[in-house]
Protein backbone atom coordinates (compact mmCIF):
# COMPACT_ATOMS: atom_id res chain seq x y z
CA UNK A 1 0.00 0.00 0.00
CA UNK A 2 1.27 2.97 -1.46
CA UNK A 3 0.79 7.04 0.01
CA UNK A 4 -1.78 8.58 -2.00
CA UNK A 5 -0.97 10.83 -4.68
CA UNK A 6 -3.05 14.19 -5.80
CA UNK A 7 -3.66 15.15 -8.92
CA UNK A 8 -4.57 18.69 -9.25
CA UNK A 9 -6.11 19.78 -12.05
CA UNK A 10 -7.97 22.91 -10.48
CA UNK A 11 -4.86 25.00 -10.76
CA UNK A 12 -5.44 26.30 -7.17
CA UNK A 13 -2.52 24.84 -6.22
CA UNK A 14 -0.35 26.41 -8.93
CA UNK A 15 -1.93 29.76 -7.77
CA UNK A 16 -1.85 29.72 -4.10
CA UNK A 17 0.55 27.07 -3.52
CA UNK A 18 0.29 24.19 -0.79
CA UNK A 19 -3.08 24.10 1.20
CA UNK A 20 -1.85 22.54 4.17
CA UNK A 21 -5.64 21.03 5.22
CA UNK A 22 -5.32 19.67 1.98
CA UNK A 23 -1.97 17.94 2.40
CA UNK A 24 -3.32 16.74 5.76
CA UNK A 25 -5.95 15.01 4.43
CA UNK A 26 -3.88 13.28 1.95
CA UNK A 27 -1.47 11.99 4.05
CA UNK A 28 -4.54 10.10 5.94
CA UNK A 29 -5.79 8.19 2.97
CA UNK A 30 -3.76 5.72 2.86
CA UNK A 31 -3.53 4.68 6.19
CA UNK A 32 -7.32 4.50 6.09
CA UNK A 33 -7.42 2.18 3.69
CA UNK A 34 -4.55 0.41 5.06
CA UNK A 35 -6.24 0.15 8.10
CA UNK A 36 -9.49 -1.48 6.62
CA UNK A 37 -7.51 -3.66 4.20
CA UNK A 38 -4.93 -4.86 7.17
CA UNK A 39 -8.10 -5.90 9.11
CA UNK A 40 -9.74 -7.83 6.31
CA UNK A 41 -9.32 -11.82 6.45
CA UNK A 42 -6.32 -13.39 4.20
CA UNK A 43 -4.37 -9.93 4.08
CA UNK A 44 -1.22 -9.03 5.76
CA UNK A 45 0.45 -5.55 4.76
CA UNK A 46 3.99 -5.55 4.05
CA UNK A 47 6.34 -2.61 5.01
CA UNK A 48 6.62 -0.26 1.88
CA UNK A 49 9.06 1.91 4.06
CA UNK A 50 12.17 0.62 2.50
CA UNK A 51 11.31 1.72 -1.17
CA UNK A 52 9.23 4.85 0.07
CA UNK A 53 11.91 7.36 -1.10
CA UNK A 54 11.89 6.01 -4.63
CA UNK A 55 7.82 5.28 -4.60
CA UNK A 56 7.90 9.23 -3.60
CA UNK A 57 9.80 10.37 -6.45
CA UNK A 58 7.74 8.85 -8.93
CA UNK A 59 3.90 9.40 -10.05
CA UNK A 60 2.80 5.98 -9.60
CA UNK A 61 -0.31 6.27 -11.85
CA UNK A 62 2.60 7.00 -14.92
CA UNK A 63 5.86 5.42 -14.11
CA UNK A 64 5.58 2.30 -16.38
CA UNK A 65 4.40 -0.37 -13.30
CA UNK A 66 7.42 0.67 -11.10
CA UNK A 67 4.64 0.36 -8.06
CA UNK A 68 4.83 -3.26 -9.05
CA UNK A 69 8.10 -3.46 -8.66
CA UNK A 70 8.44 -1.54 -5.70
CA UNK A 71 6.04 -3.89 -4.02
CA UNK A 72 8.00 -6.65 -5.36
CA UNK A 73 11.43 -5.64 -3.92
CA UNK A 74 9.70 -5.34 -0.55
CA UNK A 75 8.33 -9.09 -0.94
CA UNK A 76 4.35 -8.19 -1.92
CA UNK A 77 1.69 -10.26 -3.53
CA UNK A 78 -0.12 -6.44 -4.47
CA UNK A 79 0.52 -3.41 -5.30
CA UNK A 80 -1.99 -0.89 -3.89
CA UNK A 81 -1.96 2.51 -4.96
CA UNK A 82 -4.42 5.52 -5.27
CA UNK A 83 -4.93 9.01 -5.79
CA UNK A 84 -6.91 12.18 -5.00
CA UNK A 85 -7.93 14.05 -8.24
CA UNK A 86 -9.14 17.77 -7.29
CA UNK A 87 -11.25 19.57 -10.25
CA UNK A 88 -12.48 22.25 -7.59
CA UNK A 89 -12.69 22.73 -4.11
CA UNK A 90 -16.05 21.87 -4.67
CA UNK A 91 -15.64 18.12 -6.64
CA UNK A 92 -12.57 15.39 -5.75
CA UNK A 93 -12.67 12.21 -6.76
CA UNK A 94 -10.67 9.76 -4.75
CA UNK A 95 -9.16 6.49 -6.35
CA UNK A 96 -7.54 3.25 -5.55
CA UNK A 97 -6.22 0.31 -7.29
CA UNK A 98 -4.71 -2.86 -6.49
CA UNK A 99 -2.67 -4.81 -8.89
CA UNK A 100 -1.42 -8.64 -8.48
CA UNK A 101 2.23 -7.98 -8.79
CA UNK A 102 3.11 -10.80 -10.49
CA UNK A 103 0.65 -10.64 -13.72
CA UNK A 104 0.55 -6.81 -13.56
CA UNK A 105 -3.48 -7.54 -13.88
CA UNK A 106 -5.86 -5.15 -11.88
CA UNK A 107 -7.86 -6.90 -9.02
CA UNK A 108 -9.58 -4.06 -7.71
CA UNK A 109 -10.30 -0.71 -8.74
CA UNK A 110 -12.64 2.01 -7.89
CA UNK A 111 -13.47 5.57 -7.52
CA UNK A 112 -15.69 7.89 -4.99
CA UNK A 113 -16.68 11.66 -5.92
CA UNK A 114 -17.08 13.66 -3.42
CA UNK A 115 -18.33 17.14 -3.05
CA UNK A 116 -16.54 19.76 -0.89
CA UNK A 117 -12.60 20.10 0.34
CA UNK A 118 -13.20 19.04 4.24
CA UNK A 119 -12.03 16.74 6.48
CA UNK A 120 -15.50 15.13 6.85
CA UNK A 121 -16.09 14.44 3.09
CA UNK A 122 -12.42 13.32 2.38
CA UNK A 123 -12.83 10.93 5.26
CA UNK A 124 -16.22 9.70 4.36
CA UNK A 125 -15.16 9.04 0.82
CA UNK A 126 -12.19 6.99 1.42
CA UNK A 127 -14.41 4.86 3.77
CA UNK A 128 -17.33 4.77 1.23
CA UNK A 129 -14.44 3.83 -1.45
CA UNK A 130 -13.61 0.94 0.73
CA UNK A 131 -16.76 -0.59 2.16
CA UNK A 132 -18.74 -0.53 -1.28
CA UNK A 133 -16.18 -1.12 -4.11
CA UNK A 134 -12.47 -2.10 -3.04
CA UNK A 135 -13.39 -4.43 0.13
CA UNK A 136 -15.83 -6.53 -2.32
CA UNK A 137 -13.12 -7.24 -5.40
CA UNK A 138 -10.44 -7.67 -2.73
CA UNK A 139 -12.59 -10.71 -1.31
CA UNK A 140 -13.36 -11.85 -4.94
CA UNK A 141 -9.79 -12.19 -5.38
CA UNK A 142 -9.05 -14.53 -2.90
Amino acid sequence: MFEFELIDSSLEGSMMGENPDQTARLERMAPALRDNIAAMENYTLVDTGPVADKAASQNLQSCGNCALSYAEEVGADIAVVGTVQKVSNLILNINAYAYNVDTGEPIARGSADIRSNTDQSWDRGIQYLFENVIKKQLEAAL
